[in-house]
This record gives C-alpha cells, sequence and structure tokens, in this order.
C-alpha cells in the first residue's frame, strides 16, 4: 500500500487544539489545569494530543501513562505507573524518590524496582495520593510537567480516585493532566460517569468533547492522505460509509488509495480489512498480540511467540508497514484498539485459551519487582483455567493491597470467591478459610468507600461463620460495628455486646486472618479491641459513665495482652470520657498516657490527637486544643498525609479558630479539607462550621441554603452521636432565629429538654444560652406554649444550669443563659444583667470570640428598650466595633437595626428615620394590623379564615421584611406603616 495511514496534518480540530494551548498557557503561570477529551473511538482523541504533544515538549516534561483493558477489573495504577516511569527516566530515580519526600516509601510501594521499603500502612490510606501529588508539585518546581493518560474507560477505581484527589488538591506548580475516554464504554453505572460528572464542576478543569468531522472537514482528509481528491461518487462512499469519523475515513481511505472499488460495508469488515490483506504468520502473529493486550512489550512477545526470531521480525515489519502495528524501542501496540478488539474477538476458541495461557505462563515467569498478578489472573480466566486463575487472583488482591488500591484489591477478593468452588482444596489452596477471604474482601471494600457493599460482604460473611467458631464470629461483629459506626449508622453498640459475650475475659485462641492485611487477633487482643471500640461509642453517644467502665476494662485487657498500641487507645477513650464525665484531672492522665504509648504508632498517636484536641476544645481551652490539632497536623505534613488522614486534624482545628477569633483561618481550613472528599461523618462537623461563619458573618440567606441542603445527613449523624444532636440543634436554632422563625427554633432546641436527652457539658452549655434565648423571644410574642409548659420548660433549664456548673466553660455560658431570661417578663432585656454577662465575657479566655459583641448588642438593645439612648448608643457602637473587627456581620446588622427603630445614630450623624411597607404584600398588610392589635398568631387567623400555622408563615416573613426582633416591634412599626398607600 502506497497511501499513507493518516493525514499528514490534523484537520477540523483547530478550536480544540487551541483550547489545549490556552491551558498550557495558564499552566506556565503556575495554576495547577486539568483537560478532559471525550469521543466515540476513532474521533482522533490521540492525535489531538499527538499534535499538541509536539508543541507541549518544548516547555514541559511530557510523561504519560496507559490504562490497561483487563476485562472487568483494571490494573491498579497501570497508568500512574507509567507516569512515574516517566519521571524516572526524565529525572531519575533517585529525584523522583527525593521528590516524594516522607513518602518514598509509598513509591517503593508504586514502584518496587526504586528500592526496597516498608509501607506504614497506618500512615493513612490516601498515602500514595499524597505522594503523588507532592512529586507532581515538587518535580513541577523544576520544569512544568504535562501528564497524559488516554483511555481512562479502562481505568481501575484505585486510578480513578487517585485522580479525582489530584485535580482537587493539586494546587501549586505548573501541572497540565491530559485525561481521555471513549464516551460509548461509559455506559450508567460506570465509574468514570461520577469523576466525569465531578469535574465538569470544576474551575480548574476543562472538557473537550470531539465532533464527528463535517463533509468539507472529511474532504480536506481525504485530500491530505491521497494529495488530490477522488471522483464524487468514491468520495460519497467513503464519507457516508465513515460517518465523519477521522479513523474510519483513513481506513476506508487506505483500503484503496484510489477509494475506488469493493469498500467494506460494516465495521468489522472495515477494521479487519487491513489485517485481511496480510500473511498468513503475520495475522498469526497479530491475532496472539491482541490476547496480549493493546501494547506487548518486546520481551515479552518474544517468549510467548512460538516462531523462529527472524519470522517475528520479518512479520512484525509487515504489519508496521500495513499500519496496523506501531513500534518504540521498547513494545509493540496497535495503531488504534478497535482494531486490537476486532481480532481479539475474531479467536477461534482454541486460540484464546492457547494464547493467554502462554502470556499468563511468560508474566508468571517474570522474576524483576514488576507486579503482574493482575495481568496473571486476567490471562488465566480468559483461558478459563479456575485453578491457575483463582491462586493469582489472591496474589493480585495481596499486590493491589500493597499499593493502597482497595477498590482493585476488592474486586480481585471477589473473583477468588467467585472461583472458590470451582477449585479442589480452595482453602489449602488459599491457606485460609472461605470466610476469612469474604471478611477481607469486606475490609477492602470499605477501605475504598463502598460502605454498603462492605456492609453486604461482612453479613454474608456471618452467615457462612458458624456461631460456635467463636473467636472469628466475634470479630465479624466487630467489623460490622465498625463499618457501620465510621458510616454514621446505629447498631454498633448491641454488635460489640454481642461479640463479647463470645469473648469472655480469659479466652484463648486465634480469631482467624482480620482486615486486609490478614493479620490474625488474639483472643485476648480482640477483646480488648472490643472494650475499646464499645467504649468509643457509648462516648460518642454521650453516655460516659458507661464508657468509663468499658474503657477501663478494655485497658486492663490491653496492658495483659502487652499490646501498647490497644492500651494506648483505651487509655485515650477512657480519659476522655472521665473528661466528659466531669474527672477532669484524672482524664487528662491517662490521655498524657495514651500519648506516651502511642509514640511508635502513628495511627494511635493521630486517635489521641483527634480526642485530646477536641477535650481540650470542650474545656474551653482554645490554644491547647489549636496547638495539639497543629501539631497533628505538622506530623501528617512530615508523614506525607497532609492531605489524606490529616483532615481529620484540619477539622479539630477549625472549631478552635473560629473560637479564637481567627475565621479566615477557618474558613481556609474548611474550605481546604472539603475539597479532599472527607467522610461523611467529618464533612458534617465541616460542613456545620461553614454554616456558622456565614450565619454570624452575616449571610443568613446562604446559610440558610446550605443548611437545608445537609440537614438530612445532619438529622442522620444525630442519631448515633450526640455531640451532633447537640451541634446541630444549637446551628439550626440560631439560623431559624436569624430567620425571624423562633417555632422552628423551639423545636430545635427542645433536643435538650426531652428524654433522649444525655449531659455533654461541652456542647451543653452553648446550647443552654440559645434555648433560653428562644423562650425569650417566645415570650415577647405570641409562643403559643401554655403558662405551664412555659414554666415548666424554664425550671427544666434551671435545673440543667445548675447541674452544669461544675464545667470549666459555665463562667462564661450561664451568665449569658440568666441574661437572655433576664427582666420582668423573663424576655432578656435587663441591661444590667447583660451588663454582667459581657464582664464576665471579657474576663474569661474560654469565651468565644464573637460572644462579647453579642453581649453589647443585647445590651444596648435593652438600654433602647428601657429608653435609655445614651447607654444604648455607646453600647451598640461598641458591638458595631468588635463585630467590624471579628467580621461578625450578623452583629453588626442587627445592631444598625436596634439603632434605626430606637433612632440613634450610631456614627454620630443626625438620623432621620424612614419606612418604606412596600414589600409587604396585601395580606403581610392585614396580619401587621392584628399584630398591632395584640393579637395571637389563633386569633389573627380567626380573623383571616386562615390556619394559626399560616398566620405564624406570615408573622415571621414581615419580621424579616421589617427588620423587627420581635412582635413588640413590629407593633410598634405597625402605627406608622398600616398608613402607607
Amino acid at each position: 500500500m502506497t497511501s499513507p495511514a493518516a493525514s499528514p496534518s490534523m484537520i477540523g480540530r483547530e478550536s480544540e487544539l487551541t483550547e489545549l494551548r490556552s491551558a498550557l498557557a495558564g499552566v506556565l503561570l503556575g495554576i495547577p489545569r486539568g483537560v478532559v477529551v471525550s469521543g466515540e473511538a476513532g474521533i482522533g482523541k490521540t492525535r489531538l494530543f499527538e499534535e499538541f504533544l509536539v508543541e507541549a515538549s518544548r516547555d514541559a516534561i511530557v510523561v504519560s501513562g496507559q490504562c490497561v483493558d483487563l476485562g472487568a477489573v483494571g490494573a491498579p495504577y497501570a497508568p500512574i505507573k507509567g507516569v512515574m516511569r516517566g519521571l524516572v527516566d526524565e529525572i531519575g530515580a533517585e529525584a523522583l524518590l527525593e521528590a516524594g519526600g516522607p513518602g518514598r516509601d509509598a513509591l517503593t510501594a508504586l514502584l518496587p524496582e526504586l528500592g526496597d521499603a516498608t509501607v506504614d500502612r497506618n500512615a493513612g490510606l490516601n498515602r500514595l495520593h499524597e505522594t503523588v501529588a507532592v512529586v507532581l508539585e515538587t518535580v513541577s518546581l523544576r520544569s512544568p510537567i504535562v501528564v497524559v493518560i488516554e483511555d481512562l474507560h479502562w481505568a481501575d477505581d484505585a486510578t480513578l480516585n487517585l485522580l479525582r484527589f489530584l485535580l482537587r488538591v493539586l494546587n501549586r506548580g505548573p501541572i497540565l493532566l491530559l485525561l481521555s475516554f471513549r464516551t460509548e464504554d461509559v455506559p450508567r453505572g460506570h465509574p468514570l460517569r461520577g469523576l466525569v460528572s465531578e469535574l465538569e464542576r470544576s474551575r480548574s478543569v476543562a472538557r473537550i468533547d470531539l465532533q464527528r468531522l463535517g463533509r468539507s472537514d472529511v474532504r480536506r482528509q481525504v485530500q491530505e492522505i491521497l494529495g488530490g481528491l477522488p471522483d464524487d461518487e468514491a468520495f460519497d462512499s467513503v464519507f457516508s460509509r465513515s460517518e465523519g469519523i477521522p479513523f474510519f475515513v483513513e481506513e476506508l481511505v487506505g483500503f484503496d488509495e484510489t477509494c475506488e472499488g469493493d469498500l467494506p460495508w460494516t465495521l468489522r469488515e472495515l477494521l479487519l480489512a487491513r489485517y485481511e490483506r496480510l500473511s498468513d504468520e503475520a495475522q498469526h502473529l497479530l491475532r496472539l498480540l491482541s490476547a496480549g493486550g493493546v501494547r506487548v512489550g518486546h520481551d515479552l512477545l518474544v517468549t510467548v511467540y512460538d516462531g523462529d526470531a527472524s519470522v517475528l521480525d520479518r512479520v512484525v515489519r509487515e504489519a508496521v508497514l500495513a499500519n496496523i502495528l506501531v513500534a518504540d524501542e521498547r513494545s509493540y501496540a496497535f495503531r488504534h484498539a478497535l482494531v486490537r478488539e476486532a481480532i481479539h474477538a475474531d479467536l477461534l476458541p482454541g486460540e484464546r485459551t492457547r494464547f493467554h495461557t502462554r502470556f499468563a505462563e511468560a508474566l508468571e515467569a517474570v522474576t524483576d519487582h514488576r507486579r503482574v498478578a493482575t495481568e496473571i489472573s486476567y490471562h488465566w480466566l480468559s483461558a478459563h483455567d479456575a485453578a491457575k486463575a483463582f491462586p493469582a487472583s489472591l496474589r493480585a488482591m495481596v499486590e493491589a493491597r500493597a499499593t493502597y488500591a482497595y477498590g482493585s484489591a476488592a474486586q480481585m477478593g471477589e473473583r477468588a470467591l467467585e472461583l472458590w468452588d470451582q477449585v479442589p482444596d480452595a482453602e489449602s489452596v488459599a491457606n485460609r478459610k472461605k470466610v476469612d477471604l469474604i471478611a477481607q474482601t469486606a475490609s477492602a471494600l470499605r477501605n475504598a468507600g463502598e460502605e454498603e457493599r462492605a456492609l453486604a460482604m461482612v453479613n454474608l460473611a456471618l452467615a457462612e461463620c458458624p456461631r460456635d467458631d467463636a473467636l472469628r464470629y466475634a470479630r465479624l461483629l466487630r467489623d460490622k460495628a465498625m463499618y457501620l459506626g465510621n458510616s454514621g449508622r446505629p447498631g454498633s453498640i448491641t454488635l460489640l455486646r454481642e461479640a463479647l459475650e463470645l469473648v469472655p475475659s480469659g479466652s484463648t485462641g486465634l480469631a482467624g486472618t482480620s482486615g486486609l492485611a490478614g493479620t490474625t487477633l488474639t483472643a485476648a487482643e480482640l477483646r480488648s479491641a472490643l472494650l475499646t471500640g464499645l467504649a468509643g461509642r457509648l462516648m460518642i453517644e454521650g453516655r460516659f459513665v458507661e464508657a468509663k467502665t468499658v474503657a477501663r476494662e478494655g485497658l486492663d485487657e490491653a496492658q495483659a495482652a502487652g499490646s501498647d498500641r490497644h492500651a494506648s487507645i483505651a487509655s485515650n477513650i477512657y480519659g476522655a470520657a472521665l473528661i466528659d464525665a466531669g474527672e477532669i484531672d484524672e482524664g487528662h492522665v491517662h490521655l498524657d498516657n495514651a500519648r506516651r504509648l502511642a509514640e511508635n504508632d502513628t495511627s494511635a498517636m493521630l486517635r489521641y490527637r483527634v480526642n485530646a484536641s477536641d477535650a481540650e476544645y470542650l474545656l474551653g481551652h482554645y490554644a491547647t486544643a489549636l496547638q495539639i490539632a497543629e501539631l497533628g497536623i505538622a506530623r501528617a505534613h512530615e508523614l506525607g498525609v497532609e492531605r489524606s488522614s490529616g483532615i481529620i486534624l484540619q477539622s479539630n482545628a477549625v472549631d478552635p479558630l473560629i473560637a479564637l477569633g481567627e475565621w479566615d483561618r477557618a474558613d481556609h481550613l474548611v474550605d481546604r479539607a472539603l475539597t479532599l472528599l472527607p467522610s461523611a461523618v467529618f464533612n458534617a462537623y465541616l460542613q456545620r462550621a461553614r454554616i456558622f461563619l456565614m450565619l454570624w458573618r452575616g449571610d443568613v440567606d446562604g446559610a440558610a441554603r446550605l443548611y437545608r441542603s445537609l440537614r438530612a445527613g445532619f438529622l442522620a449523624l444525630a442519631h448515633v452521636e450526640m455531640q451532633v444532636t447537640l451541634g446541630h440543634a444549637r446551628l439550626a436554632a440560631e439560623l431559624a432565629l436569624a430567620r425571624n422563625d423562633p417555632e422552628q427554633a423551639w423545636s430545635d432546641v427542645s433536643v435538650l429538654l426531652g428524654p433522649e436527652h444525655r449531659m455533654y457539658p461541652g456542647y451543653d452549655l452553648p446550647l443552654l444560652a440559645t434555648a433560653a434565648r428562644v423562650l425569650a423571644v417566645l415570650r415577647s410574642g405570641d409562643s403559643g406554649l401554655a403558662a405551664r409548659e412555659d414554666a415548666t420548660a424554664e425550671a427544666r433549664m434551671r435545673e440543667l444550669a445548675t447541674d452544669l456548673a461544675f464545667w470549666p466553660t459555665s463562667p462564661v455560658w450561664l451568665p449569658v443563659f440568666e441574661a437572655e431570661l433576664s427582666g420582668a417578663d423573663g424576655d432578656g432585656q435587663d441591661p444590667d444583667a447583660w451588663r454582667l454577662a459581657g464582664e464576665a465575657i471579657a474576663g474569661d479566655a474560654a469565651a468565644p470570640a464573637h460572644l462579647h459583641s453579642y453581649a453589647l448588642l443585647r445590651t444596648g438593645r435593652a438600654h433602647a428598650e428601657a429608653g435609655d439612648r445614651a447607654s444604648a448608643t455607646a453600647s451598640l457602637q461598641a458591638a458595631v466595633a468588635e463585630a467590624g473587627l471579628l467580621g461578625a456581620g450578623l452583629i453588626s446588622t442587627e445592631a444598625a437595626a436596634v439603632a434605626a427603630r430606637a433612632g440613634i445614630a450610631l456614627d454620630g450623624q443626625p438620623m432621620r428615620q424612614t419606612r418604606d411597607a412596600a414589600e409587604l404584600t396585601a395580606r403581610e398588610r392585614q396580619v401587621l394590623e392584628l399584630i398591632a392589635q395584640g393579637l395571637s398568631n389563633r386569633q389573627i387567623g380567626e380573623q383571616l379564615f386562615i390556619s394559626a400555622k399560616t398566620a405564624s408563615v406570615h408573622v415571621s416573613a414581615i419580621l424579616r421584611k421589617l427588620g423587627a426582633s420581635t412582635r413588640t416591634e413590629a407593633a410598634f412599626l405597625a402605627r406608622e406603616l398600616v398608613t402607607t398607600p
């Protein structure tokens, strides 16, 4: 064939090429970017990249990775390995390891040829993710980098998760990620769909969807290939059959250089047309190569080929000249994956078995550091040899786990389970019981974020395990309890209690292999873990007395077993439970002991820092809490996991920063942590902090929108975490008050007074102050509370306040509580009470930063209500000044509203009051007139023939539009507004 295989120049992609150039220009300014190129097979994705990379290579290091088609299970991190090996070629192995910093052991786990290393599995599940990000950022400091990964439709879950991580966290350095995939190979439910959908919402990622060429562009392409145009009839045939897909145009034109004769009619005929013109030996080679994949290394091909080397060289050259294969210095690849797929689909059953067997045997003979068990498993499975696919799948599971590819590990575990009954004496081959393999697969699923499937798998393990195998059954119950707890679901406590009944004190024996690493727990270690886990869940639910007892027993068991790790965790939970129960000094002793025992255990130290910083925050020691969290963040940075497991400590630093008034830093941490896709539990913590900041900064509507989108998740988590129950109640009530909906606020704070409430001092005290504020607002209007219910609520609040007086932050919150309920009517309008609260706040470091300006606001408002304009002016001006420094727009806005109603000029200038009721609807004007007459919501409803609830909605809208805090203020304004035309 004399015509070239492809157009000398790229046709019809000028705008897309310009977009890639623009992305690179932005990257060269130091701003990481991503571009996703999609389109159907043959549309020209690779050609677009090739054209662009010729230019990009002048300014940047270009490294690429190829996803591998291994059927349902992708090779773990195959394209990422290609990228890292490309960097080794560019900068050298030692420079790459140096760029990885503290994560160099993760690099050797990914590429064993770089050296041996012991990977710290407790350093964080995303250790490799973090390390790859650090490597790219570090190398980009010496030269811009373009990373190309093609055929993402074949990528394994681990690769997709790593790319999701990179595109979220890369925030410095000239780094361009170019990704491509076939649109028709990403059906509904494909894991890539979720990633693409997420990337389309990202400002740092562009999407290019390549379309088919139009008639004029196809004419240009044909002319470029042939050097002239065929007759119209031949061109019409090429255009109609190619349907504007560039690769098909090339194949059709290449079939006959004059575009005349009998052209192939079907896609299969077209893809096999060149192949069928080759010699028998060349066709045999291509059939063999098709079993090996899109690209096969030369050394591997020599091993599997059954002919002479001279024949191999001749037939490879024949296939290359026919433009079916392309060759580089190391390997051979099909010019297009579609051709490989067509040839592979054409294999006879005997050929398929024979060829895949050769590849499997050749790969099993590999003696270097490459991890190829996934490929071996694929080939034995394709050869229908279950007996050999089974152990290969188990080895592949281990290899995937070694590089943190938990999704692939789970898939390999599932494959091995499917093969179990097809293999003679599978238990001996696997060197484990089937139930243990099920449990390890469940663990991989859980680590891969597949919570539902992990639970289903552990339930399968429980069904498989005889209950009289007590230790193994108890371990499975513990696993299920952990999965439920980590996903914020109820049920863990019952499961852990059941497991403890199966492992009484003094039990001996082994509990089977546990978790991904296949480690075996002794009975003593298992009992200690069960007790510690139970104590932790009890503590989270606010059952501190029980938690203390159980944690103490867990500590005794761990010490008896000689396990510093378990002893640290038990001492940690015991200390935290003691503190929450009021035994603060003793609690600190055990927390310090937990820290000492965790010195050589990264995971245990992380747990210590989380609980210790949380305890100090609740005690009002905000600077200490922040210091502990920041030490943990710094350590996470040293370990190379700052953006993975370090996210937990970043979350723990947020609340102390807010309390200390460092709201901008808190915002930064929240935003950064949320980009890293934290677990559902930590996402709730972070979002709660974000809504709090939005609210107190004055963005009430924005906070309300975000809250509505997250409310269901908050409420679900509140069923299992008392701190979420109480923290959510406070946030929801303050938001409802800001929107003039005290009835909803009362519904929110009522959890504090309900039968399910368990005392949690650090959270109870702020919520108690908010609850008092809500009650006072209800009293100032038509609360709908009967006098007895009102009195009962206040009595219960005061009883709780007495019970909480021992807590270190009570000197701050109890004066606020008293001020909220002060005044003759108990509506919080006693200026002296607010003055005393402000003095208590000002003299105590345990007071959150916004609380003093809030007390000044309330003092000014109380003076204004009492008619003391001079005192009101001084307090309100001070409140505005403090709020301005902090950024507490909610306080500034409310102070301005109070001043406006009282006719006070906060800036010292004479003030002219103006009122405008234009925003009120006709119905709201009617309601306002009845408010001015002192009618209740029920009475308003009777007058206007609407329900009391509807009347309440109208009242809330009126208060919001008028800027009034109470019905009394609205009634005062009504005299002027009801006469407005």
